[in-house]
């Protein structure tokens, strides 16, 4: 088994006295063709890792922004197998780690082995599983340690101190602190909450964590930076392609990496 390139990518980062940035984009938005020139723009302009959501049906983690986007990917045509073209396109132009952010009923739907089969032939280091707990995980985890893909679970204010290790212990890439409960979504100001989530996670033994939900600036760039190991932001970019397609996006990204520096 290969060490995690999304690990790898981000403790490169912290060491040059920064963090990782995260961007998030929805695969198949506003078609498939610009959301894989959007997805390679961040990349090309600050961001260190993508993480690539696949829509679906009942996005209930999702704030407004990224749900109104998947639900138009889904009506526009978006099928599961476009995920793995869209990641296998991006990779091909891009030398990036790219994660896979789904809900995890459409995994079960297709096959988790298969799945995670299909995602590291295309080129995909990994799955970030929102709605799926470690210890509900058995067969993921069998099957990304088989096909030697990271594996990133949740930590939120409100998770407890078992749940916490169990998040440290079964992810592998980074954990992703939660920094506020609830759905996505831009916010004034980044929970304070995300701090002690960070820390919580630092005692329970993580190496990488990196903090979303309600990150817009670079300002809170820069301070989630200052604890963690990575800003994870999204809701600010799908708004950046839904108002000003990908040439916004790419503005929007080179913005906000500012905040890594």
């Amino acid at each position: 088994m290969t060490t995690s390139a999304v690990a790898e990518t981000i403790r490169a980062r912290r060491d040059e006295a920064s963090g990782a940035l995260i961007g998030y984009l929805p695969a198949g938005y506003p078609d498939l063709d610009t959301s894989v020139d959007a997805a390679v723009a961040l990349l090309e302009n600050g961001v260190d890792v993508l993480e690539l959501g696949l829509p679906y049906s009942d996005p209930v983690m999702d704030g407004l922004v990224i749900q109104r986007a998947t639900q138009a990917a889904l009506q526009s045509g978006f099928r599961l197998r476009h995920g793995f073209e869209a990641v296998e396109r991006i990779r091909a132009r891009v030398d990036a780690p790219v994660l896979v952010m789904t809900y995890f009923n459409p995994v079960l739907q297709y096959g988790v082995d298969r799945f995670a089969a299909d995602l590291a032939n295309a080129g995909g280091a990994g799955l970030i599983t929102p709605d799926l707990i470690p210890d509900e995980a058995g067969e993921w985890i069998t099957a990304a340690e088989h096909h030697d893909l990271d594996r990133v679970f949740l930590a939120a204010p409100s998770s407890s101190d078992d749940r916490m290790r169990q998040a440290v212990s079964a992810s592998r890439g980074f954990v992703y602190a939660v920094s506020t409960m609830g759905i996505t979504g831009a916010r004034a100001d980044v929970d304070a909450a995300a701090r002690g989530v960070v820390s919580r996670l630092r005692e329970a033994g993580a190496d990488t964590a990196c903090v979303g939900l309600g990150i817009s600036t670079a300002e809170q760039v820069a301070d989630v930076l200052s604890y963690a190991d990575g800003a994870i932001v999204g809701s600010r970019l799908v708004s950046a392609l839904e108002q000003g397609g990908v040439a916004a996006v790419a503005a929007a990204a080179a913005e906000l990496a500012v905040g890594t520096r």
